[in-house]
């Protein structure tokens, strides 16, 4: 009697602790918050961008960091997706990948002409996504 009173215990336990630790469905594990991500990853690759388009980039160590700061932005659409899969989000995110990359092809080709396009093309972009998800930045002027 005591051997399977012993043997159910230790079948629960295997099975309890087999649950326990049982990987999450979503592969993702976000560790930043959105106002982490967007503070200490988007805006800062965003403005070093608008700097170097400002100053045109002229020396090798300039073009490699404005072309880490493009690949920073770029990957940082796929970031936002990872937060939300809604579909108007998704685009938004999407249209921000689509100017990182941009900007990292002017980078790496050392196009300042097309670099000169992405300046506006990325104030659109970012404006673009905070006025639908973040309207309260753009609040009428009184």
């Amino acid at each position: 009697m005591r051997t399977i009173g012993c043997l159910a215990v230790a079948v629960c336990l295997c099975a309890s602790s087999m649950f326990a630790q049982a990987p999450s469905s979503d592969p993702f594990q976000p560790v930043a918050t959105m106002k982490q991500l967007m503070l200490e990853i988007l805006h800062p690759a965003s403005n070093e961008i608008q700097l170097a388009i400002s100053r045109a980039p002229s020396t090798d160590r300039e073009w490699a960091a404005l072309k880490r700061n493009a690949m920073t932005l770029a990957e940082s659409g796929n970031l936002l997706i990872m937060r939300n899969r809604s579909s108007d989000w998704v685009a938004e995110a999407r249209t921000l990948i689509e100017t990182g990359s941009a900007a990292y092809q002017a980078a790496d080709a050392r196009d300042g002409k097309a670099l000169a396009a992405i300046g506006v093309r990325l104030d659109a972009t970012c404006t673009n996504c905070h006025k639908k998800f973040r309207p309260a930045l753009f609040a009428p002027a009184r």
